[in-house]
């Protein structure tokens, strides 16, 4: 008879806990809970947070969040045997229920932290019927949820009035401090406000706080649950508590990975926040210097070359300044680089073979096709050596080097480099973007830069921590042509060195480029060393140009200002050269192997098996008379009489510079009259009119066309001809004007040794 009563309960009981088993899983309760999200630095401290989808201030606490001393403390205050029961205790309901029949009403209440989490996810009225419900989804939560978890739930739900739930909301909106920090006197004043929010509302009712709270730790001494010192310090300690702003630092990063991640609770960022705080005060106050100029905006990026973290970001000078765009994000706007993409086309050219860093380049007025660069200066410089050109940043020669390189070449290396905006605008790009025609945004720079600070290879940046930094990216360039292009951009006897900063210990050592956009709307820094990538925008979100504006004197003394701060005299060292770099001695009048023309050689920097290897040519024998009147073709040398002279063996744009500038150079004697010899090559380039355009000229006024040319240094005179009929002859070097004819027309030019170019044009009436 024992034996079938024991087997008739353990029937009962299995078959209970089958049927709890059916009904949870027809219906289940997992508490879905939406809470604010809260953006935080790489070390958790909250630097924004955000109001929930129901416009709570609700804030996640994960398990470690709670601290001994808090969990010590709630457990004891709000259900003693949290640990023991199974989401409710049958002991204190029946004891509540006997005081409230015999009362007559409710004087004490049996829920336990787990109904309590119940209650907070699902309210309801207090009614004895939904008592039963929040037992048995107080059961449920038991049953798939760990203790730790339940009362994360409740740390993470208790109300404190208002739209505040939460003792995380609640600490650092009242204590301005994370729970960790909290102390047992704040601890225990969080305790006890849900359960009178209104007549001990912190802030207001401080007082009530303060007497409910000495009561309680009075208590907790009475019951021996802390030492009688720990209750002494608690008691004396003053309670400091006020209504606070919500956290709302770096608020354009924050508002960027909100967008994001819109349903994550807690966005862990890269962020250091005493660099993030000092970069906004610098930006700042650098800003409100410059407000008398018309410039009212700056945007900084700071990004750890090792990690490819980004500890800095700043949006805008001052982000709650309705006036100036405050709240566009700068880092993420499109606009124009200004020269700020030359050191990828000169890495880009260096691992092509086509120029070292001592090769020259003619910087004289040229015509592409109708597109003719000019320098930001307005002057030109002649020939110059390839690290001259980058370092001053002329314009000319960046454009020859990209006409060799190739516009798709370099649009490859920037898709590569998640460059967004040029990928859209590939189609429609030519030997202009190089100058800024085109459109960038300072992160995309900046990871750039980055990639030339790790050796060439480029890797995406990090805006939230835990990626892998070990991976080495995607080699865009070389990390030879990165260590030529970085040791010219390390140079400081440069146009772009900002006034009064050479000559001075505040000048940080760091490679850096500035740029320009067209009409002085951008103002642009990008910079690095072994450490850091930091890149610096100024200018008006509003697009307004101003005369003052430039990266030099504009954007560069706040990005040097930036890397003093955070990292002047860099303990990570610099540069060392990598193996395949090596140096031979070249012409210093081409920057080639030496000939037998070569007196004086220099070193210079090569990448050995990709440089290319040739012979200097700057001069070239020619064949005179031996009073150096008259020039011989080997066709009509004569047997005597005659000698071997060298002269320079220059382009016919440099010539045509030369004359233009009128600067001196050793011309070649006039080829000897007598010769009928015809020559073919180093015809006559026409640069004006353009091949293939159209011109409109007006019925009433008719406009003339310029014709011009340039030609090799030993041509005397030209022909002009218009539709194959003699128009005028003139200096190599001379512009003439024409009234064109109507219809497609044939200009042609002819120098004096037969050479001859031909264009066509086509000319309209408006």
């Amino acid at each position: 008879m024992k034996r079938f009563k024991v087997k008739v309960v353990l029937i009962a009981i299995a078959a209970a806990f089958l049927l709890f088993v059916i009904l949870d899983l027809i219906f289940p309760f997992r508490p879905h809970i939406q809470y604010a999200t809260q953006v935080t630095d790489e070390n958790g401290t909250v630097i924004h947070a955000f109001l929930s989808k129901d416009d709570k201030w609700r804030l996640y606490s994960n398990v470690s969040e709670i601290t001994p001393l808090l969990r010590k403390t709630l457990v004891y205050k709000e259900d003693q045997y949290f640990y023991s029961h199974f989401g409710f205790n049958p002991f204190a309901m029946i004891r509540a229920a006997t005081r409230n029949i015999f009362s007559g009403r409710r004087t004490s209440g049996a829920s336990t932290i787990t109904m309590q989490v119940v209650r907070l996810v699902e309210p309801r009225n207090r009614t004895y019927f939904n008592k039963v419900i929040e037992v048995w989804k107080a059961m449920q939560l038991e049953m798939h949820y760990s203790k730790d978890e339940i009362l994360q739930m409740y740390v993470n739900l208790v109300p404190y009035g208002g739209n505040i739930e939460g003792i995380k909301a609640a600490s650092l909106l009242y204590f301005g401090k994370p729970p960790q920090l909290l102390s047992l006197a704040e601890i225990t004043a969080l305790t006890i406000v849900p359960n009178r929010p209104s007549s001990l509302r912190p802030g207001s009712r401080n007082d009530a706080l303060k007497n409910a709270r000495n009561q309680w730790l009075m208590r907790f001494e009475k019951e021996g649950l802390f030492d009688k010192n720990v209750i002494f310090d608690a008691l004396n300690e003053p309670l400091k508590v006020s209504r606070r702003q919500a956290p709302r630092q770096a608020p354009h990063l924050s508002l960027r990975l909100k967008q994001r991640f819109p349903d994550q609770p807690v966005i862990q960022t890269s962020l250091r926040l005493q660099v993030q705080n000092q970069i906004e005060e610098q930006v700042r106050n650098y800003i409100n210097r410059r407000k008398l100029m018309n410039i009212h905006n700056a945007s900084v990026l700071v990004v750890n070359n090792e990690t490819m973290e980004v500890e800095a970001y700043v949006g805008s000078a001052d982000f709650d300044n309705p006036y100036d765009g405050g709240q566009v994000d700068g880092v993420k706007a499109v606009r124009s680089p200004g020269s700020t993409l030359k050191p990828l086309l000169y890495a880009t050219a260096f691992d092509k073979g086509i120029i070292t860093p001592k090769s020259i380049l003619n910087d004289v007025p040229i015509n592409f096709s109708g597109y003719e660069p000019e320098n930001f200066d307005k002057h030109f410089n002649g020939a110059v050596t390839t690290e001259f050109a980058l370092a001053n940043s002329l314009n000319i020669p960046a454009v020859k080097i990209l006409k060799d390189v190739s516009t798709p070449a370099l649009i490859e290396k920037l898709r590569k480099t998640s460059f967004k905006t040029i990928e859209k605008q590939s189609k429609g790009l030519g030997l202009s973007m190089i100058l800024g025609g085109c459109g960038v945004t300072l992160e995309e720079l900046t990871g750039l830069f980055a990639a030339f600070a790790n050796e060439g290879n480029f890797k995406n940046l990090n805006y939230t921590p835990g990626r892998d930094s070990v991976n080495k990216g995607e080699a865009i360039v070389s990390s030879e042509a990165a260590f030529l292009v970085t040791n010219i951009l390390t140079q400081i006897t440069r146009p772009d060195l900002p006034t009064n900063f050479d000559n001075t210990y505040h000048l940080p050592k760091i490679a850096w480029k500035t740029g320009t956009s067209y009409g002085k709307r951008d103002a642009w820094s990008i910079g690095y060393n072994k450490r850091y990538t930091i890149g610096v925008w100024v200018g008006n979100f509003s697009g307004e140009g101003v005369p003052e504006l430039s990266g030099a004197n504009t954007a560069t003394p706040l990005l040097f200002s930036i890397f003093n701060a955070l990292d002047y005299n860099s303990p990570k060292g610099w540069y060392q050269s990598p193996a395949n770099i090596a140096l031979r001695n070249v012409c210093p009048e081409s920057g080639d192997i030496p000939s037998e023309f070569c007196e004086h050689q220099i070193p210079a920097q090569y990448i050995v098996g990709v440089s290319a290897y040739k012979k200097c040519n700057h001069l070239r024998w020619v064949f005179t008379d031996l009073k150096g009147k008259t020039s011989y073709c080997t066709y009509c040398i004569p047997e005597k009489g005659f000698e071997k002279r060298a002269y320079p063996n220059i382009s016919p744009e440099l010539v045509a510079f030369n004359e233009q500038q009128k600067i001196p150079y050793s011309k070649i004697p006039p080829h000897n009259p007598a010769c009928e010899r015809v020559f073919h090559e180093g015809a006559p380039l026409i640069v004006s009119p353009v091949e293939g355009s159209e011109y409109f000229i007006r019925k009433d006024e008719p406009q003339q066309i310029q014709l011009a040319c340039q030609t090799a240094s030993d041509v005397q005179e030209v022909f002009w001809y218009v539709n194959d009929k003699l128009a005028k002859k003139a200096p190599p070097h001379e512009g003439i004007f024409i009234s064109p004819p109507l219809g497609r027309v044939k200009i042609s030019c002819s120098d004096d040794k037969g050479r001859n170019s031909n264009i066509w044009v086509v000319v309209k009436r408006m």
